[in-house]
């Protein structure tokens, strides 16, 4: 007994060090796939690491299934980047503090190929839509068009936003619905999609930190955040991940958006 006390005592010192200098894990939505998720999402995982004084690692899913299993489990994760109505979600579930979201709202698209002009969504009807996999905000937004379920259109998930243009592109599906920045930049690069309808905005995407994260480390990571276009290194974080700046959130920002969750088997 003695033995086991001197080698635990001497070992706490060891383990408490590695505990501390564990990664951060912050975890980001599937709408890209794994590698370029975990690529465009690194150098906020690094301003972050700067503020904690610890490295972090980027966490992802191969789809939206799986990862709404991992939103369930919550095991592991210090801060993540998530949509609107999972952002609600958690924040009302399992207590995570909103820092901070990108400006504005976000929307989602629905698109065919340029040489298919669809004016009207109920022409798809019987038709192949492809979306990011439920409960992605595009998959709810698609059951949306098309509450009747008698009258629906064939859905084909996909891995990442970009596969769903692909397959619109190259005619393997008569339309998708994704995210309207990607269809945006994919319009600027090569025009090639037709957007049919384009659905009302929703809070951007924000960070939110977990319940265990000490206040003063969440505080200086918001700090950080609403601060970054004013420094060297906080423009370049911004340029690393394509987006402007953060803005000011919290809880209610996000309130009532993860209604669209309820038909979702764990909610």
């Amino acid at each position: 007994m003695l033995t086991v006390l001197l080698v635990t005592t001497l070992l706490a010192p060891g383990l408490a060090r590695a505990a501390e200098q564990a990664p951060l894990v912050l975890l980001v939505q599937p709408v890209l796939n794994e590698e370029q998720t975990r690529k465009a999402f690194q150098p906020l995982c690094d301003f972050i690491a700067k503020q904690a004084g610890r490295t972090c690692r980027v966490h992802t899913a191969p789809n939206f299934l799986a990862y709404w299993h991992m939103i369930q489990r919550n095991q592991g994760i210090d801060f993540v980047m998530d949509a609107a109505h999972f952002t609600d979600y958690r924040a009302q579930k399992q207590g995570y503090i909103v820092l901070a979201k990108i400006p504005e709202g976000v929307s989602y698209s629905l698109i065919t190929p340029k040489s298919e002009t669809v004016f009207d969504p109920q022409e798809l009807l019987g038709k192949v839509i492809a979306t990011l996999g439920p409960p992605s905000i595009g998959a709810a937004r698609l059951n949306a068009m098309f509450p009747n379920p008698m009258r629906q259109p064939a859905i084909r998930e996909v891995a990442s936003a970009e596969e769903g243009i692909e397959l619109v592109v190259k005619g393997r599906v008569s339309a998708a619905i994704l995210p309207t920045p990607i269809v945006g930049q994919r319009l600027a690069r090569h025009g090639d999609i037709y957007v049919v309808m384009t659905t009302e905005p929703i809070p951007h995407i924000a960070l939110s930190a977990a319940p265990h994260i000490d206040p003063a480390l969440r505080d200086r990571v918001r700090q950080a955040l609403l601060s970054a276009p004013n420094s060297e290194a906080g423009r370049a974080m911004l340029k690393g991940i394509g987006f402007p700046g953060f803005e000011a959130a919290s809880a209610e920002t996000y309130h009532n958006q993860s209604r669209v969750l309820k038909e979702y088997w764990g909610y």
